[in-house]
């Protein structure tokens, strides 16, 4: 790895209180521990682990995140509708219909380097939306020119359709990285022609958790098969995510790294 190497950091999907104070207490560490360049952070369960607010955006770019990348809870906080229709630096996914609220793509300039960042949902058991694999097969080729990199958030339920979409993509984009789950999987790698890959990066939040909620509650859930309300479970937290290192003479990974960090707080 070069020193001229840009570090991109994304954090997996912040979930709720828990999620945001380790942001707070421990992004900056990350910042420095890994050396990264731009973070990009999943911000869709941040209000209490259904959507986002400009709150707790205000407080994600505060802490350090650069760009905010969402999914499909994105919609259930309208408050965040004005911010999204500005579409500078958080994001829903490109793959809704034309005339939906938002864009799907922002970007920043990291040492004479543009960072592209696209955020696409998956189809496989969640919403029958437009393709992500056509949709995001014609942004890569729109955006992807000299002097730029393209990073991929593909919110997604099926393991099968995000590797499947980081094969179609691999030698186009920089990173293919995965988020929605709230489960850090154990797959990452470069791919053959140069993309960093994961299939979830996983969730900062409650570490003592059913992906981020009460367990008590969802246990009764699989027990009784009554649609309980969820509730965040208020336990210490954990930071998950990958950091993801970038040649800039060929917008392409040289290196991916999985860090899980527990916060204690």
């Amino acid at each position: 790895m070069s020193s001229k190497d840009i570090n991109a950091l994304f954090l997996g999907d912040i979930c709720g209180q828990p999620g945001n104070r380790a942001v707070f207490m421990g992004l900056k560490q990350l910042i420095k521990d890994y050396r990264a360049d731009v973070v990009i952070a999943n911000g869709e369960n941040a209000a209490d682990g259904f959507g986002i607010t400009p709150k707790e955006a205000a407080n994600l770019f505060a802490s350090g995140v650069d760009i905010i990348t969402t999914g499909n809870h994105v919609w259930q906080r309208d408050e965040i509708y004005p911010m999204l229709e500005k579409g500078k630096n958080i994001i829903r996914p490109a793959n809704y219909p034309p005339g939906v609220k938002g864009t799907g793509t922002a970007s920043i300039k990291v040492k004479g380097l543009e960072i592209v960042v696209i955020n696409l949902q998956g189809r496989l058991h969640m919403s029958t939306i437009d393709c992500p694999f056509r949709i995001g097969r014609e942004l890569v080729q729109t955006l992807a020119k000299s002097n730029r990199a393209v990073l991929i958030d593909f919110h997604a339920e099926s393991s099968e359709e995000k590797e499947a979409l980081g094969l179609y993509l691999d030698g186009q984009a920089a990173a293919v990285v995965g988020t929605h789950t709230h489960v850090q999987t154990a797959d990452e790698r470069i791919l053959p022609k140069h993309t960093a890959y994961i299939t979830d990066i996983g969730m900062t939040g409650p570490l003592m958790s059913v992906i981020g909620g009460r367990a008590d509650l969802s246990i009764e859930r699989q027990l009784t098969q009554i649609p309980i309300k969820n509730e965040i479970a208020e336990t210490a937290a954990v930071i998950q995510g990958v950091v993801v290192s970038i040649r800039p003479e060929t917008g392409l990974a040289v290196k991916i790294v999985r860090f899980s960090k527990e916060m204690g707080v």
